[in-house]
Order: C-alpha cells, then sequence, then structure tokens
C-alpha cells in the first residue's frame, strides 16, 4: 500500500489512470477534498489536497516511485509505502493477478 497526495483532482486521476494502466498498481483509490497542514521551506503551510492510496507490491515499489515522480507536479512528492501485513486470500490473488512483475514493461 503506498499513500502519495496531488495538487487537484485532475492531477491525482491523471496519476492514478496512468499507475492501473501500466499494471504498477491493481487499484488507486482516489480521496478528494483532504486538508493537509505542513512545514515546508520554514513556513507552515495550509492546503487541499487530494490523497492516493495505491494498492500494489513491495517488487514494484521502485518503479512506482519513479512513475509518481516523474508524473506529479511537487518538487518533492509523497511516496509512502506502508506494509500490508494479512488479507483476504480472493483478494490478494486478484491484487497479485493485476500486476506486472517486477522491471517488466
Amino acid at each position: 500500500m503506498v499513500l502519495s497526495t496531488c495538487a487537484s483532482t485532475e492531477e491525482a486521476e491523471r496519476i492514478a489512470r496512468q499507475l492501473v494502466q501500466t499494471r504498477l498498481a491493481a487499484c488507486v483509490n482516489v480521496l478528494p477534498a483532504m486538508r493537509s497542514i505542513y512545514r515546508w521551506n520554514g513556513v507552515v503551510e495550509d492546503a487541499e489536497e487530494v490523497l492516493l492510496v495505491i494498492k500494489s507490491s513491495r517488487p514494484l515499489f521502485d518503479e512506482l516511485r519513479s512513475e509518481i515522480t516523474r508524473l506529479h507536479s511537487y518538487q518533492t512528492p509523497e511516496v509512502i509505502a506502508l506494509p500490508v501485513v494479512d488479507g483476504a486470500e480472493p483478494y490478494l490473488n486478484w491484487l497479485g493477478h493485476e500486476l506486472r512483475a517486477a522491471g517488466e514493461e
């Protein structure tokens, strides 16, 4: 599971579609209208963002991170991987079926 925030719904949908089309992600949830408060360049910022919840795999993470960075408008995009420790077997099987093998184009 990978999290990334985007500046707009349009950017989030563009990135999500590309990740699914290239099979770097089996599914991407786009959660709009999230408010983020963070420090950037010494200033506390307050911005609306869109959260991507990306279903992928550890072997694809490096390619996924590179693709998000390439497509993203932020200078330093959030790309944080969280481990999935377990899940429903049918879902995990589906996930594995929808992802390409690492290094495959």
